[in-house]
């Protein structure tokens, strides 16, 4: 399993993935789910991964070939699409097609391969987006209302972002958001671990304007997440039940 979020605010686009892939009780290893594609100062394409992991490095593998191809163009090339909304048709394209053919090869074992991926970016010129791409192919979009989208083991880390995050959060408070978002998942599911992934990519650089990854025992992130304890343990002590009847 996994957890990635991102974040569309006013300021930019906040993202953060974990590393884990479980292929049973022994057997767990760390992969990579966030995924860059750009031309700095032109566009920045951001990729975060669920599911399995066949299929999902398999469409990578599929989309940067189409990007590097003499026949590439706008309609197959997420380098070369016209918008962020054809970007997320190539993505969602892809996908759904290399489903149905991983899934056709193992028909007679009946395995379901399934996967969905969050794509956020800018190009020079037009908007920020940020897309939920589902393993049918077809995709949802972040907007004003529900300025975040989750992918994996969300249930979790959902609440925070429900009462704090808005399209006015600064970029440093949403990094403050989807960190707490994780450290919540990470306290709750242990198909979700570290290293973690963070990258915010600011509005209008068409870059990526900060790149981390945050390993195991890491000083900020644990102060951080004892703080973060420490304050709803204070909190809860204060809340009152209000009047009881005897």
């Amino acid at each position: 399993m996994t957890y990635c979020v991102g974040l569309k605010l006013n300021a930019g686009l906040v993202l953060l993935s974990d590393t884990r892939t479980n292929a049973g009780l022994d057997n767990i290893a760390s992969y990579r789910k966030m995924f860059f594609f750009q031309q700095p100062g032109e566009r920045v394409i951001a990729i975060m991964t669920a599911g399995s992991l066949s299929l999902t490095q398999t469409t990578l593998a599929r989309l940067e070939e189409a990007t590097e191809g003499e026949e590439a163009d706008e309609t197959s090339s997420i380098l070369k699409a016209p918008s962020m909304l054809r970007v997320a048709s190539i993505i969602g394209d892809t996908l759904a097609r290399t489903r149905r053919e991983i899934v056709e090869q193992h028909r007679e074992l009946s395995q379901q391969a399934t996967a969905s991926m969050i794509v956020a970016g800018q190009r020079k010129g037009g908007d920020m987006r940020m897309f939920l791409i589902y393993p049918e192919g077809n995709f949802i979009e972040a907007t004003e209302d529900t300025p975040f989208l989750q992918i994996g083991e969300h249930k979790y880390g959902k609440p925070i972002l429900d009462r704090v995050v808005r399209p006015e959060t600064s970029l440093a408070d949403a990094q403050k958001a989807v960190l707490l978002s994780m450290d919540s998942t990470l306290r709750s599911n242990l198909s979700v671990g570290m290293p973690l992934d963070l990258a915010v990519i600011e509005k209008d650089a068409c870059a990526i304007t900060m790149r981390r990854r945050i390993e195991e025992g890491d000083p900020d992130f644990m102060q951080m997440s004892a703080a973060w304890s420490a304050a709803l343990r204070d909190s809860f002590a204060k809340v009152s039940l209000g009047r009881q009847d005897e």
